[in-house]
């Protein structure tokens, strides 16, 4: 769906620039904005390849798998329909261990692994469990601690501080995951009721 609206949005321009006379401008932004993206994109493969080979040693190492243990009880709080010692609750804990730092493509993995246990467990193949959803809000709204794409963005771009996202980063993400989450709650608690 996304690749339509995309398509539809470049088309738009295209024929837009037709119609205005003003076709040197797409060409100027075909041959121009190629090579940016790219030298962009060389520019924070550093930081990600770095943050990405950290949570792999802390995979390796079994410390993902003691964070998981350390927020346990307050995963069994927030999934009260999983089983305890359930497969699905260390990659639902490495997954939000790799988005408090930030690390969309490392969390992603674990967010699959999470979503297929969750899976076997469902009671309803073709309906999102309570727990798929609470994980889905968590893993779309969760806390990210350091944002390492955003502050590889801002390296890229010359920022004079880039940390200096950290601290409302922080604040945003926490209060987004706090509002998802009571939400969910929410919803759960009133279908309940119905």
């Amino acid at each position: 769906m996304v690749s339509y609206i995309w398509f539809f949005l470049i088309l738009i321009g295209i024929i837009f620039s037709f119609f205005t006379g003003r076709l040197d401008i797409i060409n100027d932004s075909i041959l121009t904005n190629g090579q940016k993206g790219l030298d962009l994109m060389l520019s924070i493969l550093p930081i990600i390849v770095l943050w990405t080979g950290i949570m792999k040693i802390a995979e390796d190492s079994g410390l993902l798998q003691k964070f998981a243990k350390l927020v346990e009880p307050l995963l069994s709080k927030l999934f009260p329909s999983l089983p305890k010692n359930n497969k699905a609750l260390g990659f639902i804990a490495s997954n939000i261990a790799a988005n408090m730092m930030g690390l969309g493509s490392a969390a992603t993995p674990f967010g699959l692994k999470a979503m297929s246990e969750l899976q076997k467990i469902n009671k309803d193949k073709d309906v999102a469990s309570e727990a798929m959803i609470t994980f889905l809000v968590l893993n779309t709204a969760g806390v990210t601690i350091v944002p390492t794409t955003v502050l590889a963005l801002r390296i890229a771009h010359g920022s004079i501080n880039p940390s200096e996202i950290i601290l409302p980063g922080v604040i945003a993400t926490f209060c987004s995951s706090l509002g998802g989450l009571l939400l969910d709650y929410y919803i759960r608690k009133r279908r309940k009721k119905l």
